[in-house]
Formats: structure tokens, C-alpha cells, sequence
């Protein structure tokens, strides 16, 4: 799209003001890998543009005549807390067990679909779900009757700020759209280049659960309580103000019952603000209004609102960046359209894009203090979300932290440790009633809430998988490993003991070999057949994946004992323990085996590949340490296909790029970022991307996004085998590219500049652990650091204390 040079000078006038500075991008050619737009308004919400401060959040539509905003807070939370343990459970687990010994599984699995499933409360879904917040709708009286020109929507990433312009008649028209991380409320700011032009009619409304009123001239307040699926508990309950400030000597806010009418404005700010109890408690509604009168109550604050949210965002997401080549023909194109022509053409700089958008997303949907990002990130657009919008604790929540660390922004890793140390007390609880008093520890399944459920799920052939707990405390782990804060792994270490101490007391022998596995179990939602029987079974005895994490559990727990110099005696049973595991195992056919028995699947192309998990994202199986289970990993990438849901493909670029093979997983990376639908059939969604580049499960599921930031993040870089591996699996059209602020384990960060495939010059600043190896590059002359000679052997070994650095130039 072409925007005129009368347009330009007419916005450029317009918004020279410091309250709302003109998009960075009019005027210049637009910033491929830092731009999303379109040519025209969204059409459903998955084509809206996200934002949001990590509490609250909005989906603008820019809308022209309507504009439907859609607002979120992270605590919109329907049920309540609940008792879910179940006597049966317990008392049937002896048998399960012994039908499991005895190879009918099938018998096991029905005997846990009557007795080993949690209690549910009969006053309600105290397990509650994700909620919007409000329908804000905009409703725009133009004073010109012309047609619309010059359209655009866009989601400037460098600034977290969204502009919807056109032009309509003789009136340009501009509208600003952000969150504000410091003042906590949401701006949408209107203005035009034609005085007392702007009129607008504002409502707020949702589908259920909420009262309008109209407190004072100016505001309109939303309030409600959500079901708390108990009569005899309170719901989480929440407030949402709105407040017009408007400029201009002709404006005023006509009269309306339950809306606000803006009439002959010259400019116009709407500011929202919202609170909840679940967060702020009984003082939720003070503190909504409190925070609108922050910012209401004073002009300076309003001006100056827009520069403080970029400058604060710009704290984090300046850390870290990715800049890959431009496809000249393509990369200016919309993003729609741009998403739909990259199935042909190729284009390096969507990849970094793609990434960029991650970190944003990220940044945009937790904070300290909130929530961690859930099914839904922070974004949803109704009461009843897919899935509750809960947190899957086999793959999904765990998948949306992937970047975290490697994204230089280790701070939001914050509330997902503050969620798991709640979860605790009630997996304790459910620790000894569903495995018997003499289980010890706490257990997560494969899902929470916010209400700290830590039983199974409803249905044993998906909910049994009982390794949620010790998936969350690999991140725990994880965070020590990039930190090396000693006062944090005090804090949780005896989360990660608890969790190995669960699996001590409750694993067992299996009969064939004498090896300690997991009874009952589940690979996640994956099913087989036992012999000949076509039923579908679910239910069996340590997985791989079981394996895999608590192998990496105990492992952990041994080394933080170690740091922290406690737990001698504990420690040395868990090394015995160690001993006992069942190794991987490899198919008569080359590929990794799912379970303890070679099993025939009921869908060789199952979107889980669960048992890859010591692949990606544990570090069991590496090209360099385990070639062999390197290779049966690649078999089994190659039978599982690359098809399958949105983050199904997003994991399969992980895996790849462990691998090292960029090629392939760039082709994941182009079938993750496969339209979702089509401009044809746009009711009709499938795996892949939005037009917005929300991932499709189908429905939006965020959790792909991450993967797919994760993914792009490991091709580049990774560390995980005790050295810093520079361009482990670029794909042959990366030719050339940056990327700066990437952090590795021990704390080191990383800046790196490469032509024709080959790292130029790196840049390594020390983090805490000032021990570093950096794999050299193949086929490299001559090594200069910091402009000394060095010899390029195989792997370098540099000491830089905390924050000194090391600029290291190759030479082909």
C-alpha cells in the first residue's frame, strides 16, 4: 500500500506533539522484522492485534464506522477452590498395578476410569476458566462523507503501540492503542487533522455476569462476580472503568444513559482501568478507580502517558533481537498476505519477525505479580475459553516459558515459580490420595489452575500422567541455570526434593528387569494396542517420558544439593534410585521407544512425541553425547511426519534444531506458519497461523507461538551441552543475519554477526559462572580475541568475570 506525500505531511503536523508521536514507520520503508500490518480492519478477532502490560490487555479491530475492542485482565477466573481427592483411588491402586504387571493393560485402564479419577464437587465447575474482561465498542460519526483512503492497522513491536489511520472525506483520522506498564491502564487515544471532527458514542458490555453503570459524567463502570461453581463461596469478582477525557473548544460528552457520546472533539483519550479481588482483594474497586484517577486527574500524566509505556516496555524488549535477510518482493507485503506468500517464497526476515513477535507476546501477557501467561497467553474473547484457557502442565504451560530464559528476560519467568510454590500444598495432599499414605512429596498431573488442582484429570486416558510437577521444577532448575542466584535455589530447593521425593516413594519394580518405573501412567494422550485387541489403551507403566523427567529430577535435586552443601544421605538414595532407571530404549525399526514395550500406536502420526522430551527440551540425547539416540530420535521424528497442530510443529522445530538440521526445521517453522484458513473459507480453521500470527491449535493457542520463538531461538544458538554452540542449524538461505542479547546458561550473553552461513564476530559478556567453552566453528584460520591471536582448536575456553567481555573475530 502507497500512502501519499499529502498524507505524510498532514499526519506528520498532526502528531508532532509529544503526547502522541506519528508510528515510526509512515514516511520510511517499514521494518520487515519489527512491523505487523494490514490494509484493512480485522474481520474476526484472530486477525486483531494483541496487547497488554502482562495484567491487562486488549484486541482493537479498527473498525471504521464500529470499532470492537476486546479487553482482558490475567485474573478473570471462574470457580473457586475444591476437594477433588477420592478414597477409591488408593484403595484400587494395588490392583491397577498388579493388572499392569501382569501385561492387561486394557483391565487397568477400566478399573481407572471407575475408581482412579478425582471426586467432582456437586454444587458446580469449581474448576472454573479463563475469562474476558469486557466488550468495549467505539461507535464513529464522520462529519465527511467520502470513502476511506489510505487504510492501515498496524502492531509497531519496538514500541507496543498499535495505530489504526485512514483518511475519509478531508479528514485524516489517527488512533493509538497501548497498555501502560508503569501507570497499569489501558489508552486508546483519537485524534484528526480537522477541528471539532471527532464524535464517537463508547459502551462497555459482556456476555454474562456484568453491571453497567454510569457513576459521573465522563466514566462508565463494569461490574460483576464470576461463577465460583459454589453456592457457598464468593466468585472472583472485578471492576472495569472507563473515563473519556476529550480537548478542543467545541467538545463536550452529551448526555446518555449507559454510554458516553463524545461530540466535536479535536482529540479524545479513553482510559480503562480494571482490577479484580483475586489479585488486589477486597479493595479490587478502589484500586480500578484509583489507578484511572492516576492518570485522569492530571494532563501531564496524559501526555507523557504514550513515551513512559514505550520507554518501560523498551526495558525489556531491547535486550534481545534477531535480524535474518529480506525477500524484497514480499516482505513489504501486509501480513496476511505476507503470511500466505510465505508458503512460496522464501523469506528469512518473517522468521525474525516471527521471534520478535514471540518476545513481545511474552512481555505483553506476564509481569511480576501477576499471573503466569496461560492456554490463551493473556487474550481471550469469551467467558467460556477452550480448554478453561487453563494451564496443561504436559507440554503446554511449560512450552510457553521455553524463550524465557534465552530471550534475555528472566524476570517473567517469575510467576510461574510463585504458581508452582502454591501448587505445593495441595499436591501433597493429592500425593497421599490417589497413591496411599505412604506416599511422600507432592504431585502435579497434567493440569492447574489457578486454584491449585494438582489431582488427575477427569479421564484417566489423558489425565493420569502424573510428571507435571516434575516438568514445572525442570524450569525451576532452569532458572537457576541461567541466574546463579544460590538465595533462589535455597528458596526452591525443597520444591524440586519434594517432587523427587514423591517419586521415591511411590515407583516400583516392573517384573521383566527389576527397573523403577512410574504405575499407573500415560504418554501424554497418546494411545496403543496391547496384541490383538484393537481398543485403544492409554494406561501403562513408565513411559519414556516419566523416565526422562525423573531421571532429570533426581539428577537436579543432586546437583542443587550439592550447591548448597545439604541432604548427604537423601542424595545417595537418589543415586541408587538413578541406577534403577529403565535406559532408552531403540525399536527393532531405529526408532526411540515410547513405552517400556515396543507398542503398536493407534496414530503413528500423533501430535505428542512426548518421549522426545530428553531431546528437547532436556538434554539427555545430543548429537555430540548420545549419537545413537541422536539417530533413533531422527527416525522418529521422520515417522511422527510433520504435520499435526500448531504446537505440535512448533516442538518439532526444537527437535530438529537439536539435531542440527536447519533445513528441516525451517520447514517446520514454514508448517507452523501455515495459514490457519483461507480468505475463501474463513469460518473454516486448521493448524497453523493466524493472520495476526496467533498459533492454531485449532482454536488460538499461544503456546505455539512460544515454541516457534523457542525454535528459531535454538537453530541460532544453543548451550545445553556445556558449551556455547554458535549457528547450530541456520537453514542455507540464512546466509547472513544478527541477533544480539541472547543469554546462555551460566548467565553469558550473546551478540553474533554472520555472512555466507559462518559466525563474523561474536560478542560474549560474562555472566555469573565466568567458566565458558564456545564450540569453535568448522573450517576456521585464524582466531582473534579481543584482537589477540588465539588458536582455533576445536572448543575455546575464556574466564570472563560478571559483565567483562570478549569480542571474538574468525577468519575463514
Amino acid at each position: 500500500m502507497k500512502i501519499n506525500k499529502r498524507h505524510i505531511i498532514a499526519l506528520a503536523l498532526l502528531f508532532s506533539s509529544p503526547a502522541f508521536s506519528l508510528p515510526a514507520d509512515y514516511g520510511r520503508k517499514e521494518s520487515p522484522d519489527l512491523t505487523l500490518w494490514y490494509d484493512k480492519p480485522a474481520s474476526q478477532w484472530e486477525e486483531t492485534l494483541p496487547l497488554g502490560n502482562g495484567r491487562l490487555g486488549m484486541m482493537p479491530d479498527g473498525g471504521i464506522e464500529r470499532e470492537h475492542i476486546v479487553l482482558n485482565e490475567i485474573s478473570m477466573w471462574s470457580g473457586s477452590e475444591a476437594d477433588y481427592r477420592n478414597p477409591k483411588a488408593s484403595e484400587s491402586l494395588p490392583a491397577i498395578k498388579e493388572l499392569l504387571m501382569q501385561g492387561k493393560n486394557k483391565e487397568a485402564q477400566e478399573r481407572m476410569f471407575s475408581d482412579f479419577v478425582p471426586v467432582q464437587p456437586e454444587t458446580g465447575n469449581t474448576y472454573g476458566a479463563f475469562q474476558m474482561l469486557a466488550d468495549m465498542y467505539v461507535d464513529y460519526v464522520y462529519p465527511d462523507t467520502g470513502s476511506v483512503r489510505s487504510y492501515r492497522r498496524q502492531l509497531n513491536l519496538d514500541e507496543s503501540v498499535a495505530y489504526t489511520t485512514f483518511t475519509k472525506g478531508r479528514t485524516n483520522y489517527v488512533r493509538g492503542y497501548f497498555v501502560s506498564r508503569d501507570k497499569d491502564v489501558i489508552a486508546v487515544h483519537l485524534k484528526t487533522d480537522r477541528p471539532a471532527s471527532l464524535h464517537f458514542r463508547l459502551t462497555l458490555s459482556r456476555p454474562e455476569r456484568g453491571i453497567l453503570r454510569k457513576p459521573c459524567e465522563g466514566k462508565l463502570e463494569l461490574t460483576g462476580e464470576l461463577d465460583s461453581g459454589n453456592p457457598q463461596r464468593q466468585g472472583v469478582r472485578y471492576a472495569a472503568v472507563a473515563e473519556v477525557k476529550l480537548s478542543g473548544e467545541k467538545s463536550r460528552l452529551r448526555p446518555q444513559e449507559n454510554a458516553l457520546e463524545a461530540v466535536s472533539a479535536d482529540e479524545a483519550w479513553i482510559i480503562v482501568s480494571a482490577a479484580t479481588s483475586f489479585l488486589s482483594g477486597e479493595v479490587y474497586q478502589t484500586k480500578a478507580e484509583r489507578l484511572l484517577a492516576d492518570v485522569t486527574g492530571k494532563e501531564e500524566c496524559l501526555n507523557t502517558l504514550k513515551q513512559e509505556t514505550v520507554q518501560s516496555y523498551r526495558h525489556l524488549f531491547g535486550r534481545t533481537g534477531v535480524s535474518l535477510p529480506e525477500n524484497a518482493v514480499i516482505s513489504t507485503l501486509p501480513t496476511d498476505r505476507r503470511l500466505e506468500a510465505f508458503q512460496k517464497q522464501d523469506d528469512p526476515s518473517f522468521a525474525a519477525l516471527y521471534y520478535n513477535y514471540g518476545r513481545y507476546l511474552l512481555i505483553s501477557s506476564t509481569r511480576p505479580g501477576s499471573l503466569p501467561p496461560n492456554l490463551q497467553g493473556l487474550w481471550a474473547k469469551e467467558p467460556g475459553t477452550p480448554w478453561n484457557g487453563d494451564y496443561h502442565a504436559n507440554i503446554n504451560i511449560q512450552m510457553n516459558h521455553w524463550p524465557v530464559e534465552p530471550g534475555n528476560l528472566s524476570e517473567l519467568y517469575q510467576p510461574l515459580i510463585d504458581l508452582t510454590k502454591r501448587l505445593v500444598p495441595n499436591g501433597e495432599a493429592s500425593a497421599k490420595a490417589f497413591y496411599g499414605e505412604n506416599a511422600k512429596g507432592w504431585v502435579l498431573h497434567m493440569m492447574t489452575n489457578v486454584w491449585e488442582y494438582t489431582a488427575p484429570g477427569g479421564h484417566p486416558s489423558w489425565g493420569a500422567t502424573n510428571t507435571g510437577g516434575a516438568w514445572l521444577c525442570a524450569h525451576l532448575w532452569e532458572h537457576y541455570l541461567y541466574t546463579g542466584n544460590k538465595r533462589y535455589l535455597s528458596e526452591i530447593y525443597p520444591i524440586l526434593k519434594g517432587a523427587s521425593e514423591f517419586f521415591l516413594s511411590t515407583m516400583i519394580k516392573e517384573p521383566r528387569h527389576g527397573w523403577l518405573i512410574t504405575a499407573p501412567s500415560s504418554s501424554p494422550e497418546n494411545t496403543f494396542y496391547v496384541g490383538t485387541d484393537r481398543t485403544p489403551v492409554s494406561v501403562c507403566m513408565g513411559p519414556t517420558m516419566d523416565i526422562q523427567l525423573v531421571r532429570e529430577l533426581y539428577t537436579n535435586v543432586i546437583d542443587a544439593a550439592a550447591v548448597l552443601h545439604t541432604d548427604t544421605a537423601y542424595t545417595r538414595q537418589l543415586k541408587e534410585a538413578l541406577k534403577q532407571l529403565p535406559p532408552h530404549q531403540i525399536s527393532r525399526k531405529g526408532y526411540l521407544m515410547e513405552w517400556l514395550e515396543d507398542y503398536e500406536e493407534t496414530d503413528i502420526h500423533h501430535r505428542h512425541v512426548s518421549h522426545l522430551y530428553g531431546l528437547h527440551p532436556g538434554n539427555q540425547i545430543s548429537l555430540v553425547k548420545t549419537p545413537e539416540l541422536a539417530e533413533a530420535c531422527r527416525q522418529t521424528l521422520n515417522r511422527r511426519g510433520d504435520g499435526g497442530t500448531g504446537w505440535s510443529r512448533a516442538w518439532k522445530i526444537n527437535f530438529w534444531a537439536r539435531l542440527g538440521d536447519g533445513n528441516r526445521a525451517y520447514s517446520l517453522l514454514r508448517n507452523l506458519l501455515h495459514p490457519a484458513y483461507t480468505p475463501t473459507t474463513p469460518s473454516q480453521h486448521g493448524s497453523g497461523t493466524f493472520p495476526n500470527l496467533f498459533c492454531s491449535h485449532p482454536p488460538f493457542q499461544i503456546d505455539g507461538n512460544w515454541g516457534g520463538t523457542s525454535g528459531i531461538s535454538e537453530m541460532l544458538l544453543q548451550s545445553q551441552d556445556g558449551f556455547i554452540n554458535l549457528l547450530p542449524a541456520i537453514p542455507d538461505s540464512w546466509t547472513e543475519g544478527r541477533f544480539y542479547g541472547f543469554k546462555v546458561r551460566g548467565g553469558a550473553t550473546v551478540s553474533l554477526e554472520w555472512k555466507d552461513g559462518k559466525p563474523q564476530r561474536v560478542e560474549i559478556t560474562g555472566g555469573w559462572n565466568p567458566d565458558i567453552t564456545l564450540k569453535m566453528p568448522g573450517k576456521v584460520r585464524r582466531v582473534l580475541v579481543n584482537r589477540k591471536k588465539e588458536k582455533p582448536d576445536d572448543y575455546m575456553k575464556l574466564s570472563l568475570k560478571k559483565g567483562e567481555k570478549a569480542v571474538i573475530v574468525f577468519k575463514f
